[in-house]
């Protein structure tokens, strides 16, 4: 009866961090840095896994995967996040909050599953690439099926307490706008989600676990320091983006506020996405060697193009041309 007397919303509002322009303004500019060195930082790691042979391997096949998702999911919430800044007006579509829903969802569950593959390489290495390519497949494939439930299980709720999301996406608070019972809709996505990230915290807890023992049972110093090295960037990676998962849902819900949660979604939407890259490329020397050998192979390009070019003038001017 309640589902046949409301009146489904047509758009969402968003509290977002202020209605104070200048502070928008000001927020607009560091966000929008911030996303550009998210689009920069990683396509410049997916491109230089992809164009150095040294790097063709599946530890790196998964680098290039995972800043692919960040990408994707810094892309389903920066834009419409820095557009809000300077709008008078923070709304968003019901499809527009569906489509961010799904998309972040999905790209944030395979990350999860991405993240698992790669600790299970650092302990047992994946030789062969049609491996990756079905672990990639199962990733997306999983990530696109639970964030379709969730959105599913979403949007067939009635949402007539009010359109107003106190946050600066769709995601978190959601179901508190609805008049209905959510308990279904929270089992549910705890459960898929749960499964997810306990499972692929399990698996990635238990490989670092049996590296650590291997570690430990090498006699030299230097020989320890350089097995544990190679997966080291992944290992700071895990640690912060499982962090703030933790923080998000193990704390008590007595300390829970909308307002602490919106500063850690800018850390696992905006801050990591951006960190990610440059911890793989600083913590790892093999992406260092290659960058650097990808850099000068395009400065000597350039300078045997300008040397050439020098040369045929040259020869124009001496032949009086």
């Amino acid at each position: 009866m309640l589902e046949n007397n409301y009146t489904r919303p047509t758009e969402f509002i968003f509290v977002g961090f202020t209605d104070y322009l200048p502070l928008g303004v000001t927020l607009f500019l560091v966000f929008f840095m911030l996303y550009v060195l998210i689009m920069v930082g990683n396509m410049g790691l997916i491109i230089l896994v992809n164009v150095n042979s040294s790097l063709q391997t599946p530890m790196y096949y998964f680098l290039s995967n995972l800043s692919f998702l960040d990408i994707r999911c810094s892309t389903a919430v920066a834009p419409k996040m820095l557009v809000n800044f300077l709008a008078s007006g923070k709304s968003i579509s019901t499809h527009g909050c569906a489509l961010q829903i799904f998309f972040f969802a999905c790209f944030a569950d395979a990350e999860c599953l991405i993240l698992r593959a790669m600790a299970y390489d650092c302990y047992a290495t994946l030789t062969t690439r049609k491996i990756c390519i079905c672990f990639f497949a199962l990733a997306y494939f999983s990530g696109s099926m639970t964030s379709l439930v969730r959105v599913c299980l979403t949007f067939r709720l009635p949402f007539c307490v009010s359109n107003v999301i106190n946050h600066f996406f769709c995601i978190p608070p959601l179901l508190a706008l609805s008049c209905a019972d959510t308990s279904i809709n929270e089992f549910l996505l705890f459960a898929l989600c749960g499964f997810i990230q306990t499972s692929t915290f399990v698996v990635i807890f238990t490989s670092y676990f049996c590296i650590l023992i291997t570690v430990l049972s090498i006699k030299s110093s230097g020989g320890r320091s350089k097995t544990f090295s190679t997966c080291a960037s992944h290992l700071i990676a895990v640690t912060l983006f499982y962090g703030t998962l933790l923080f998000l849902y193990l704390r008590p819900t007595t300390s829970y506020s909308l307002d602490t949660d919106k500063v850690v979604a800018v850390f696992y939407t905006v801050v990591f996405p951006m960190f990610n890259p440059i911890i793989y490329s600083y913590r790892n020397k093999d992406v260092k060697n290659a960058l650097k050998k990808t850099v000068g192979r395009v400065l000597d390009i350039q300078i045997n193009g300008n040397k050439n070019k020098t040369y045929f003038m040259n020869r124009l001017h001496s032949n009086g041309l």
